[in-house]
């Protein structure tokens, strides 16, 4: 996959651990991820997951971390 590709149309996807990734948006999700909203070229996806994901710890370890 060239890095450089503005004609492939990405969308930023999730895990149950609210870990990040983008996925060609043409193709079905792989098990385990849902799409998260934003779609746009590899550029604009990898920005957005660049600005929202602040806390790259998984979900379950922020849980244990926090107490809960």
């Amino acid at each position: 996959m060239d890095p450089d590709d503005n004609e492939t149309t990405f969308r930023v996807v999730l895990n149950h651990e609210e870990q990040y990734s983008i996925w060609p948006s043409h193709r079905d999700l792989p098990a385990g991820w849902r799409a998260e909203g934003t779609e746009g070229t590899r550029a604009e996806c990898l920005a957005h997951i660049d600005r929202v994901w602040t806390d790259m710890r998984p979900k379950s370890l922020r849980q244990a971390m926090d107490g809960r």
